[in-house]
């Protein structure tokens, strides 16, 4: 206990931002998310700010294209921005032959409207492979919308499927400030960042010295804002930004967090690949007792899930190198699970599929983040997060609510057995799975997934 209390010192010490905690909002299905955005972006009056992986050319990419178009010619004035990653931008989507980048759409609304917008594409790295644009955020005027979703169909519940994710609104003129301050300082005119809706967009081998430059930016700026003391009936929010794993301040708020956890940890994350660090975290806190929920996507909610009816192809290897990490995990950590120390939650709801992350500790303190908690994101990322210290209990009764509709459609694991082995696998997996295993390549694809 005297441990917890030293790291909830060190995160008590950080600057925040004072923020009424009724201006704190939680949504709980993507159609909610997507109706929130589209009613945002009509209502803006002097500025509107997207920051995403990809916003894809599909029905709902081009829904939230034509709502920021049309906002932007009814308002001139309106100051529109659009960040998504350089190299996703212009490849289509993984197994998807022949389907051309999303860079061809943006030129093509280009064209379409006398009043612009900018689209601007982020290289975090010169190859997506080792690092892409993963931070979080969408800024109208003085509220934020944050989620961890991208813009396209499945995120945004647009057709049959939905992709699960979580959905924050926090109405505050000073985070929305830092919000963009941070963009402005760390995007905004600068020869790494070229604009997507132009005729001819450099190749990233064009912008290797702008980008070897950007990327120490990345490492070094943080989001500025005055700190604000908080009052009663009032919630601390510090917004954070990392990448790398030297200096992180994001990753080292996310280890504070856990060493700081007292009786309950409760963590999101989509794909079971956990960075050293906080596995450690979490052994040494189920040593200590303190009882640690994982909700974890099952393998059929995997983005890249194939089912065996269809046709195979690499990409689908990736859900069962996922599982056999939880299963490992699940083995090795048996004893706490009949202890009801460790649940694991396993969700799946028809053909739908997971993609949350984020920790609530104890019922006072949460991170509302982008990060998948994987050493992608640990250390090749470019991620962001906002830590919600919330001593008197303002937010409980909403962040219960969330976390009873992200329990809704999971069912605890009893026992690692319950999870399938390489044998169970169809045959073109534990090919793949035999071969990874042979060539040693998984300590690899474990840095990069």
């Amino acid at each position: 206990m005297q441990l917890a209390n030293y790291y909830r010192a060190l995160l008590a010490q950080l600057p925040s931002l004072a923020v009424e905690a009724d201006r704190v909002q939680v949504l709980h299905s993507a159609s909610a998310f997507r109706q929130r955005l589209l009613e945002l972006i009509a209502a803006a009056q002097t500025r509107i700010c997207l920051v995403a992986l990809y916003l894809q050319d599909d029905e709902a990419g081009r829904e939230v294209l034509t709502a920021l178009y049309q906002a932007k010619q009814a308002n001139p004035a309106l100051d529109v921005r659009l960040y998504v990653d350089f190299h996703r931008a212009q490849r289509g989507l993984i197994g998807h032959q022949g389907q051309g980048g999303n860079h061809l759409m943006y030129r093509e609304f280009a064209e379409r409207y006398p009043h612009p917008i900018a689209i601007h594409g982020v290289p975090v790295k010169g190859r997506e492979i080792l690092g892409v644009l993963h931070l979080k955020g969408f800024v109208f005027d003085d509220v934020v919308l944050y989620s961890g979703a991208s813009l396209n169909d499945i995120y945004l519940h647009r057709q049959d499927r939905y992709r699960f994710d979580r959905y924050h609104q926090i109405n505050d003129a000073g985070l929305a400030d830092s919000m963009i301050d941070y963009v402005d300082r760390l995007f905004a005119n600068n020869p790494a960042v070229p604009l997507l809706n132009q005729a001819d967009i450099p190749r990233a081998r064009q912008l290797r010295h702008a980008i070897r430059q950007f990327k120490q930016q990345m490492r070094r700026t943080q989001y500025r804002y005055p700190a604000r003391p908080r009052q009663p009936g009032q919630v601390a929010i510090t917004p954070l930004a990392g990448l790398g794993k030297l200096g992180n301040r994001l990753n080292r708020t996310i280890r504070h967090l856990l060493r700081g956890t007292r009786e309950t940890l409760f963590i999101c994350t989509p794909y079971f690949n956990l960075p050293k660090p906080l596995a450690k975290d979490i052994r040494s806190l189920l040593r200590k007792g303190v009882e640690v929920t994982l909700v974890i996507g099952d393998k059929t909610a995997n983005d890249f899930y194939i089912p065996p009816e269809e046709a195979f192809r690499t990409i689908g290897g990736l859900p069962y190198l996922y599982e056999t990490n939880l299963r490992r995990f699940a083995r090795a950590n048996q004893t706490f699970i009949y202890q009801g120390k460790l649940n694991i939650m396993l969700w799946r709801h028809e053909r739908n599929s997971y993609h949350l992350k984020g920790l609530f500790v104890d019922d006072d303190l949460a991170m509302i983040t982008g990060n998948n908690l994987n050493p992608r994101a640990w250390g090749l990322d470019l991620e962001n997060g906002l830590l919600l210290q919330d001593p008197e209990r303002l937010l409980r009764e909403r962040f219960e609510a969330e976390k009873a509709n992200i329990l809704e459609h999971c069912r605890r694991l009893e026992h690692f057995s319950e999870i399938e082995e390489l044998a169970d696998y169809p045959e073109p997996v534990q090919k793949l799975l035999r071969r990874v295993s042979r060539t040693r390549a998984n300590v690899l694809l474990k840095r990069l997934l």
